[in-house]
C-alpha cells in the first residue's frame, strides 16, 4: 500500500485555498516529497506529517512553481540536526536549475553541515527496495525534460499462518525466514520449505505521478493498469487550444487516457483558478466516473483492487 497526501494542487500560482505543486508518497518506513513549490515547508507543518525522514525530494521538472520551496526547505534542514543527507532527483535540466537556486542562493559558498545531493537521474529504475520500486520514465512538458515517477509493489506471496500452525511451525524468525523464501529446519529435525507455508502470488498496488504534462497520450506504456494515477488537470476542454500553447492538457484528455490505459482512479491536481472544481470534475467524471479532484492535505490510499 502507498499512502499520497497532497500538500499544493494549484497551477502556477498559490490561491487562497490551495498551493503550489508538492505531495509526499509514503511506503512502510519510506517517505518520497514529490516536487516542493513555494510554501512547501509551510504545508508540510500544517499537515502535521513532519519532517522526519522526508529528505527524498523527486522533482518533476524545473519549472519555478515546482522548485521555489526547495530554497527554504534546504535552509531548514541545514538547521535540523536529525537529517544526514539531502538528496534530490531530477533530470539533467532539472538539476541545473536546481543547482542555481540552493549552490547560487542557500549556500552561496558556504559548506552545509550534511551532503546535499543533487542527483541528475535518467528514465529507468531509480530505488529498488525490499519489497518495492520507483521507476521514472519520460514526460512531453515544453522542452523541460520532464518525468513522471511509478511506484510499485513486488508481487508477494501472502504468509499462510494456519499451515504453519498445522506444520508447528513457531512464531518468530522461523516464520520471517519462511516469508522471505529461505527454508527452515525445526528443533525436531524436520526441514519447512517456504511452498509448504505460503499462498499463491499477488500483485502489489501501483502508483503512477505525473507533474505538468503537454502531450498526455505518450504516458499510455508507463502508467498502464496502475491503481492510481496522479496527474495534471490545468485547463477545460472548452480552452484545449491554449493547453496545448502552454503545454498542459485538459481533464477530459486524461480522464481519457485513464479509460484507455485501465487505470483503477484518477487523482487530478495543478489545477487553475480560472475554473470552479465541480466543473473540472464534471468535465473527468464523464469520461471516467472514478476520478477525485485533490485538495491541499486530502489524504489518499492506494492499494491493488483484484
Amino acid at each position: 500500500m502507498f499512502e499520497l497526501i497532497f500538500l499544493g494542487t494549484s497551477a502556477s500560482a498559490p490561491s487562497i485555498k490551495r498551493g503550489l505543486s508538492a505531495m509526499v508518497v509514503k511506503h512502510e518506513e519510506y517517505r518520497f516529497l514529490i516536487d516542493c513549490g513555494e510554501g512547501t515547508q509551510r504545508q508540510i507543518l500544517k499537515s502535521g506529517i513532519g519532517f522526519k525522514r522526508l529528505n527524498t525530494i523527486l522533482l518533476t521538472h524545473g519549472h519555478l512553481d515546482h522548485i521555489l520551496g526547495l530554497a527554504g526547505l534546504v535552509s531548514t534542514f541545514m538547521r535540523w540536526e536529525a537529517i544526514d543527507a539531502i538528496n534530490i532527483l531530477g533530470s539533467k535540466h532539472t538539476m541545473e536549475r536546481v543547482s542555481d537556486l540552493i549552490n547560487g542562493v542557500v549556500l552561496r559558498g558556504t559548506q552545509p553541515p550534511m551532503p546535499i545531493n543533487l542527483l541528475d537521474i535518467k528514465p529507468g529504475v531509480i530505488l529498488e527496495a525490499e519489497n518495492f520500486r520507483v521507476t521514472a520514465f519520460p514526460v512531453d512538458h515544453r522542452g523541460s525534460s520532464s518525468l513522471g515517477f511509478r511506484f510499485e509493489e513486488l508481487p508477494r506471496r501472502p504468509f499462510l499462518p494456519e499451515k504453519a500452525e498445522a506444520l508447528g511451525v513457531p512464531p518468530g524468525p522461523w516464520r520471517k525466514d519462511l516469508v522471505a523464501g529461505k527454508a527452515i529446519t525445526l528443533a525436531d529435525g524436520r526441514i519447512i520449505q517456504p511452498d509448504e507455508v505460503l499462498g499463491e502470488e499477488k500483485p502489489g498496488a501501483k502508483l503512477a505521478i505525473v507533474g505538468d504534462v503537454g502531450r498526455p497520450e505518450k504516458l499510455l506504456p508507463y502508467i498502464q493498469g496502475v491503481d492510481a494515477l496522479v496527474v495534471e488537470a490545468t485547463y477545460l476542454n472548452e480552452e484545449a487550444e491554449m493547453a496545448e500553447e502552454f503545454g498542459h492538457t485538459t481533464a477530459e484528455a486524461v480522464a481519457k487516457l485513464a479509460n484507455e490505459a485501465g487505470v483503477g482512479q484518477l487523482i487530478l491536481t495543478h489545477v487553475s483558478r480560472r475554473y470552479r472544481d465541480d466543473d473540472i470534475l464534471n468535465e473527468a467524471t464523464a469520461i471516467f466516473p472514478n476520478t477525485i479532484l485533490a485538495h491541499d492535505f486530502d489524504t489518499f490510499q492506494v492499494k491493488h483492487k483484484d
